[in-house]
């Protein structure tokens, strides 16, 4: 993989010097993020996959009694029978109660979906489609299936994995906070997310004892970034880095830089840039990372020289 990178690196280098290594002029020559992002893509996709299995199901097969969590009260937006002023549903349960099916004008017979609340009440919800529409990446918005969860659960508790990831959250607040990467966990358990990731991933440090969450999307939609394949790992990444010092890779861990480090080392402690700029001159080249936030980091001849985080 390192040499994969390098040869990527001298590509571009070979790329932006071209128009005036030759002219004792010195340039500029800008990098997109698109780029960069294409570029740790293709490394990344060299890595070994570690996909969950997928939850198999969908709406023709649900069985009356199968239940659901409301992450949000304005789920009463969406169903029939809702009064919008009174109803408040989130962090309830739903069971699902059938389904009636019924004609439009365009003589399609579609389903309204039925769910029963603790109170008994039952709700509905117009879904537009017929039963042979439906796929198994349906979902009914502010609504998770917890036998996703429990699916994705049975598969994860217990395992020891490494995170990739410092971005972690607390799990008493739900605020995000920051914690460690590449170091080894313990799935202490999955239990349904919010509106935008219907997952939670709850682990434990091995070497601190730390507890704190991960949201994660999905497994039937996936979003980048926040799959189960962007926050965890089934060998120590460390191995895929043999060159890189205990004592650097420990800085990689927090997230810190330390002059002298290379751009490989700098990536994986605080993640791809947003931005390149390269200016090459007869002394050497200099290249600047910007992130947001005004962050950046300046390497000569591929080691970081001065960094603003």
């Amino acid at each position: 993989m390192r040499k994969f990178f390098a040869k990527l690196t001298l590509i571009y280098l070979l790329v932006t010097m071209a128009g005036c290594m030759f002219t004792g002029v010195e340039s500029t020559k800008r990098i997109t993020e698109k780029e960069v992002q294409q570029a740790i893509g293709e490394i990344e996709r060299r890595q070994p996959g570690i996909t969950l299995q997928p939850f198999n199901d969908s709406v023709p097969a649900w069985r009356v009694g199968k239940q659901f969590y409301v992450t949000d009260d304005n789920l009463r937006l969406i169903l029939a029978d809702a009064e919008t002023d009174t109803v408040h549903l989130a962090r309830q349960r739903l069971t699902y109660d059938g389904y009636e099916q019924g004609s439009v004008l365009d003589n399609r017979a579609t389903l309204t979906l039925l769910f029963k609340a603790q109170s008994g009440h039952i709700y509905r919800y117009r879904t537009g489609k017929t039963l042979q529409q439906f796929t198994r990446s349906f979902a009914v918005p502010l609504l998770i299936d917890l036998d996703m969860v429990a699916h994705v659960d049975s598969q994860l508790r217990g395992q020891q994995l490494w995170v990739k990831t410092a971005i972690w959250y607390d799990l008493g607040t739900e605020d995000i906070r920051r914690g460690r990467q590449f170091i080894k966990v313990r799935i202490d358990s999955v239990v349904p997310g919010n509106k935008v990731f219907p997952l939670a991933v709850c682990f434990t440090a091995l070497d601190g004892g730390e507890s704190a969450f991960m949201w994660m999307s999905d497994p039937n939609a996936v979003m980048p970034g926040r799959d189960f394949d962007s926050l965890f790992a089934l060998r120590d990444p460390h191995e895929s880095y043999p060159e890189i010092s205990q004592h650097t890779w420990l800085l990689i861990q927090g997230g810190n830089l330390a002059v002298g480090m290379n751009k490989e080392e700098c990536r994986l402690a605080v993640g791809p840039p947003k931005r390149i700029s390269q200016l090459p001159n007869q002394a050497g080249l200099r290249e600047y990372w910007y992130y947001d936030g005004g962050s950046y980091l300046y390497f000569v001849d591929g080691l970081l020289n001065q960094f603003r985080k």
